[in-house]
């Protein structure tokens, strides 16, 4: 007969140690990464774990940003590279440029030609990536903090938002923003229009009372005040009742009846 070790350790005692992981999982993802080395898009986790973009927004923006410079990403064309949509796809593209992720500019070619360009955020609020064959290092800025939004995000009440913004700098200079900042504020502006605070008002809460000593980021103190100060609602009006019309005599019988037209006749004169 065959010796038989009494200390060897089982087959089911061996898989365990060997992998002591698995032994105590209880649930949940495992990560086995490769270190990507060509072909990778970096993508920050403010993206990646958004908590108010939806999923495909998600996808979305990152399929955007490994993309290389002029790759076309109007509605047309990444419906015809995905199956959700157009208008799913154009509700995603809506819901980056809400969160600063995108935004899309109308310009006049040297032909005279309207188009829209598309510029892609990897990072809204962070200072962009100056062009240059050595790259530099530099400490990016956390996310901006979010801002209210309007109940009822119209075109025309975003666009008046942005040029209050545009226009701040000209009261201090040191409120100079940039346009991903600028698309991250204008929902919290469009919130304070909404209801019905006027435009000189809502200047007036972002430029008053600045500190003295310098504004180091002035993207993260706007959006601090529209949120802490957002007014609330206007109060309910209810609608005011049309007057009645008044009493004239009828051209057929004298007959008093009343009638917003002059010079009318009664209804059983009319029949």
């Amino acid at each position: 007969m065959d010796a038989q070790n009494p200390s060897a350790p089982s087959r089911t005692q061996s898989a365990a140690t060997a992998h002591p992981t698995r032994s105590r999982h209880r649930g949940g993802v495992i990560h086995e990464n490769t270190r990507h080395t060509t072909r990778f898009t970096v993508i920050g986790n403010h993206l990646a774990q958004h908590r108010e973009l939806s999923l495909l927004a998600i996808g979305l923006a990152c399929h955007i940003q490994s993309l290389p410079s002029n790759a076309p990403v109007d509605i047309k064309t990444l419906a015809a590279r995905f199956p959700e949509g157009p208008t799913r796809i154009a509700g995603a593209l809506r819901e980056l440029e809400a969160h600063g992720y995108l935004r899309r500019e109308r310009t006049r070619t040297p032909t005279g030609r309207i188009v829209t360009r598309t510029i892609s955020c990897n990072q809204p609020g962070g200072a962009p990536t100056p062009p240059s064959s050595t790259p530099r290092k530099h400490k990016p800025h956390k996310p901006l903090p979010p801002v209210p939004r309007p109940a009822y995000p119209a075109p025309a009440l975003l666009q008046q938002a942005t040029d209050r913004l545009a226009g701040l700098r000209n009261t201090d200079p040191r409120l100079l923003l940039s346009a991903c900042d600028t698309a991250h504020l204008a929902p919290g502006v469009a919130a304070w229009l909404e209801r019905d605070v006027t435009p000189t008002a809502v200047h007036h809460a972002l430029t008053s009372d600045l500190p003295p000593e310098g504004v180091r980021r002035p993207a993260a103190l706007l959006a601090h005040r529209l949120t802490t100060h957002l007014p609330p609602p206007p109060p309910f009006r209810a609608p005011v009742p049309a007057p009645p019309p008044p009493l004239r005599n009828c051209d057929g019988c004298d007959r008093a009846f009343r009638s917003r037209e002059p010079g009318t006749r009664c209804g059983d004169c009319r029949t």
